[in-house]
């Protein structure tokens, strides 16, 4: 069965997401179970779960490999990217697709969550 995850994302990496700048969003370890959607949770100051997004795919290869396929709709820079991922023989990218917005941003205990995810969180 796929799952849904929570992940934390800085403001400015939200907006590039909703604005469709973002069609990537890269993590140094992957999900053990397929996933289908990640539940956006916005760093402060916002602080509340404000979008989600489908899953496409996921990637997983070594980090060059991964930006030369990536870089187009990264939404972040080659040097924030290198250093994401320094010291890394693997990189982890989840291809977005759909991304719907919510009208009224969610707290994280909407999903039985206390605190913001430093990786992820599965929910159902």
């Amino acid at each position: 069965m796929k799952k849904k995850i929570v992940i934390s994302i800085n403001p400015e990496y939200v907006d590039s997401i909703l604005s469709g700048l973002k069609k990537f969003e890269y993590r140094t370890r992957a999900t053990k179970s397929d996933i289908e959607k990640i539940i956006i949770y916005e760093t402060a100051p916002v602080k509340k779960i404000v979008a989600e997004a489908e899953i496409i795919e996921v990637l997983a290869m070594e980090p060059e490999k991964l930006w030369e396929k990536t870089k187009n709709k990264s939404g972040i820079t080659k040097e924030f990217f290198n250093k994401y991922f320094k010291d890394r023989n693997l990189a982890y990218a989840y291809k977005l697709g759909k991304v719907i917005k919510y009208n009224e941003p969610k707290d994280l205990a909407f999903y039985g969550i206390k605190s913001a995810p430093q990786s992820y969180v599965y929910v159902d």
